[in-house]
């Protein structure tokens, strides 16, 4: 049976450099698709272009206005390839307007000097953490297994970080399309700042790849490790970070920018 996942990132090839994708229900976030589907969308299409050059390097998506449920068209142009790099901008339509705009970057990975100067959080396994759930009304989050070292949202913080143990519900081997959609699977840090849920959403999502295919390969079916932390609160926007592991191997790095209303306002 076709995963749930490879269902709602199924997108058609269209001439023109256009790909036509449809929102997945299960995946439903409190307005329009959780924004992770449409990235790990983007991603796929992009990786089914007849052109690209490599693999995803870094991916931003703007998030302009919901998403609707239903049909949108993906718009890719080819920037500029270069012998080991390739640059994209695209937009997304639905109805005749402007849902969303981006750029990617995709490469080649060479063999080089290496080191990763970011320190993995020292946690339990997560056979030894438990599962907990999202509101019936968060769709998407219902398709991972999500089990918090720190950070679930059960009280209000002085502390935005969040550690959490992370795969797909059911089990699926880790690729580009699920490792984009995981970086957003970070609540708004403002909601564990408060201790309750509040009108947030991403304005704008940026992710760089640092896994390899065979990082990719090797990670298979295992949980990854996320943490995320804010970075500044106010004037009805904050910042988001985050890193996603596999092992002792530094996967992704993503950023936000989140708006945010007081729940009295």
């Amino acid at each position: 049976m076709t995963h749930v996942f490879d269902e709602a990132i199924t997108v058609a090839a269209l001439p023109d450099g256009v790909f036509r994708a449809t929102t997945h229900s299960a995946y439903d976030n409190m307005v329009g698709p959780f924004g992770g589907i449409t990235a790990a969308t983007v991603v796929n299409a992009l990786q089914h272009h007849p052109d690209v050059l490599g693999q995803p390097l870094s991916l931003t998506l703007n998030y302009v206005a919901p998403v609707a449920s239903g049909t949108w068209d993906l718009h890719t142009t080819i920037v500029r390839t270069n012998r080991t790099n390739q640059h994209w901008t695209f937009t997304i339509e639905q109805e005749g307007a402007t849902v969303s705009t981006g750029s990617a970057v995709f490469g080649i990975h060479r063999e080089t000097w290496a080191d990763t100067e970011a320190q993995r959080p020292q946690v339990p396994a997560p056979e030894a953490v438990a599962a907990v759930d999202f509101p019936e009304f968060i769709a998407w989050a219902r398709n991972y297994d999500k089990r918090f070292v720190a950070g679930s949202l059960e009280a209000k913080s002085d502390d935005s970080t969040s550690t959490v143990w992370l795969r797909d519900l059911p089990e699926r081997p880790l690729d580009y399309p699920a490792l984009t959609s995981m970086t957003d699977a970070f609540f708004p840090r403002v909601f564990l700042r408060h201790g309750t849920y509040m009108p947030a959403g991403t304005i704008t999502l940026t992710t760089y790849f640092h896994a390899t295919p065979d990082e990719l390969a090797a990670q298979g079916t295992d949980h990854v490790l996320g943490t995320a932390r804010g970075a500044r609160f106010g004037n009805g926007h904050f910042d988001q970070y985050a890193q996603i592991w596999g092992g002792d191997t530094l996967l992704a790095t993503t950023t936000q920018l989140v708006y945010f209303k007081d729940p009295q306002g």
